[in-house]
């Protein structure tokens, strides 16, 4: 498996090796023990979630309040997206800067979101299915929304039309607001 640490720190994308046979295919999607070593800390799943998703919708951006924080170990199984996680973390020396990922089920490429980094994607085909593997379970009234949309963060999501986005994500704060309003993790609590 390889792995390359995005320009966010401690966000990285893993791209599985794969084995191609008479068959199809076979590749190890997820092990603890690479993902533990690439990031420095424990990352045990609690939780696996799947959203599917017509082609051009929004999910984004999100992370979850520190504490609990949530980390996650995003995929995509079926379809494709463009996936974009956020330095949101006060403090950081990337604070809103960004990487972007292609994610698509062919390559089984994913990405790791540490905690306090915003994280969203656009999905390139109808029916595209992500799977997130997270490291605490869901605790209501933690999930932080930023506008995915916010022009100081100019983020490449490519669409040429209005996306599909849920009324939470479209009405969610700007990162300057959400700053202003102490919603974000701090750099040094989440290293």
């Amino acid at each position: 498996m390889r792995v390359v640490e995005t320009r966010v720190p401690g966000a990285f994308v893993f791209t599985p090796d794969q084995i191609p046979d008479a068959r199809g295919v076979f590749f190890e999607s997820f092990r603890h023990d690479l993902v533990e070593d690439a990031v420095g800390r424990p990352f045990r799943p609690a939780q696996i979630n799947y959203s599917t998703s017509a082609r051009n919708t929004l999910r984004g951006l999100h992370g979850v309040a520190v504490p609990p924080g949530q980390a996650k170990y995003v995929t995509c199984v079926r379809g494709a997206a463009r996936d974009i996680v956020v330095d949101l973390r006060v403090g950081s020396p990337t604070f809103g800067e960004h990487h972007e990922t292609l994610l698509d089920a062919e390559s089984g490429r994913a990405v790791y979101v540490p905690e306090g980094v915003g994280h969203g994607f656009l999905t390139l085909t109808d029916d595209t299915c992500i799977c997130y593997v997270v490291s605490t379970l869901y605790v209501p009234g933690t999930q932080i929304d930023i506008d995915p949309l916010d022009p100081d963060l100019a983020l490449p999501w490519g669409f040429s039309e209005s996306p599909l986005m849920s009324e939470k994500d479209a009405k969610a704060p700007r990162v300057r607001e959400a700053r202003a309003s102490g919603l974000l993790a701090d750099w040094h609590d989440v290293r």
